[in-house]
């Protein structure tokens, strides 16, 4: 008799423009694979914007990162390069000169969503991968929708409806919902995961610390 695998659900909210959201996802993934023969991981990508405002044509990195954080140029530098490290060992290699720019992520955001809406969740994890290799690993300008639609491809998804998206508006209102919903449930930081609406995580925490969270899950449903 097959055993039925009890379903974990997590809420993972992020943007691609996050590095540590990259980290976190490498992270909850090998966490996944070594609780795979016990559980069913079922994730749901959430929209966060670290930068809502930005306009078209972005911002040098270095001179965002400094402004916003107080940082000089030299510690975002060293910062950066501890960041790409630790992308390393989740699985993402981020490109050795960094990114080049802070771009406004919406579209990337109505993207996902209707990755999810009109074709599932596991088509929308691996748009959300390519999405993040896109930004941090190619390094490229996401304000040339041409670079979203490759990720598309990549993804295995249907670039045609893709670029009918990205043409109009289409889910721009439920990603500003999404959006607003966990702000009002107090989602200021990304990476931040809500594990069968139990258990908040936040920041990108090592598999270990997602480990013993199903663990515990586990435990309960049994």
């Amino acid at each position: 008799m097959t055993e039925i695998k009890q379903t974990i659900k997590i809420d993972f909210v992020s943007d691609i423009a996050c590095p540590w959201c990259a980290i976190g996802l490498g992270n909850l993934s090998r966490a996944t694979a070594q609780i795979h023969h016990r559980a069913q991981i079922e994730v749901h990508f959430r929209a966060f914007e670290l930068n809502p405002q930005m306009p078209k044509g972005g911002q040098e990195v270095i001179e965002h990162l400094t402004q916003k954080y107080g940082m000089s140029a030299e510690q975002v530098k060293e910062n950066q390069l501890r960041i790409r490290e630790k992308a390393k060992a989740a699985g993402f290699e981020f490109h050795p000169e960094g990114r080049k720019w802070v771009y406004n992520t919406f579209d990337a955001h109505r993207l996902l969503f209707w990755a999810a809406e009109e074709i599932g969740i596991e088509q929308q994890s691996m748009l959300k991968t390519e999405l993040l290799r896109t930004y941090f690993c190619f390094a490229v300008d996401l304000d040339d929708q041409q670079h979203l639609l490759e990720a598309v491809t990549r993804a295995g998804l249907d670039p045609i409806r893709a670029k009918r998206v990205l043409a109009g508006d289409e889910f721009a209102k439920e990603v500003r919902q999404e959006e607003q919903r966990y702000q009002e449930l107090g989602i200021h930081s990304v990476p931040s995961l809500i594990i069968n609406d139990q258990y908040l995580v936040q920041g990108a925490q090592p598999p270990e610390v997602f480990i013993d969270i199903f663990e515990k899950l586990l435990d309960q449903a049994a």
